[in-house]
C-alpha cells in the first residue's frame, strides 16, 4: 500500500515557476514508477510526466517537454515536478500516481495503482 500526498500548487502568473512535491508513505517507494497527471475542468485526466524507479528514465508529454522536469529522491520518498515557463493552459489539478514496478514506466492513468488527492495549479495570463 502506498499513500501519496501532493503539495506545492498555487496561483502563479504566466511565465512563472512552481515545484510540486509528492510525498509517499511506506517502504516500497524506491520500487515504484511514478507519474504526474493533470485534469482541467471538463477534460480527461492527461499524462504529464513519468519516472522510473531509479530516476534514470523519464518521459514527458509533448505539451510540457522542455518546460517541466520530473525527479525523485528515494531516501526522502518524494517525487517532484519542477514547472517553468508556465502557461494559462497548464491550469489544472495535478495528481501524482505510483505503480509498484521496476520493469516499466507507465504512461496511461489506468496503469497506475495509487493516487494522491491532487493539488491545484492556476496560471493567470
Amino acid at each position: 500500500q502506498v499513500q501519496l500526498v501532493e503539495s506545492g500548487g498555487g496561483l502563479v502568473q504566466a511565465g512563472g515557476s512552481l515545484r510540486l512535491s509528492c510525498a509517499a508513505s511506506g517502504r516500497t517507494f524506491s520500487r515504484c514508477a511514478m507519474g504526474w497527471f493533470r485534469q482541467a475542468p471538463g477534460t480527461e485526466r492527461e499524462f504529464v510526466a513519468a519516472i522510473n524507479w531509479s530516476g534514470g528514465i523519464t518521459y514527458y508529454a509533448d505539451s510540457v517537454k522542455g518546460r517541466f522536469t520530473i525527479s525523485r529522491d528515494n531516501p526522502e520518498n518524494t517525487v517532484y515536478l519542477q514547472m517553468n515557463s508556465l502557461k494559462p493552459e497548464d491550469t489544472a489539478v495535478y495528481y501524482c500516481a505510483a505503480r509498484l514496478t521496476v520493469v516499466v514506466v507507465p504512461l496511461r492513468s489506468d496503469e497506475y495503482d495509487y493516487w494522491g488527492q491532487g493539488t491545484q495549479v492556476t496560471v493567470s495570463s
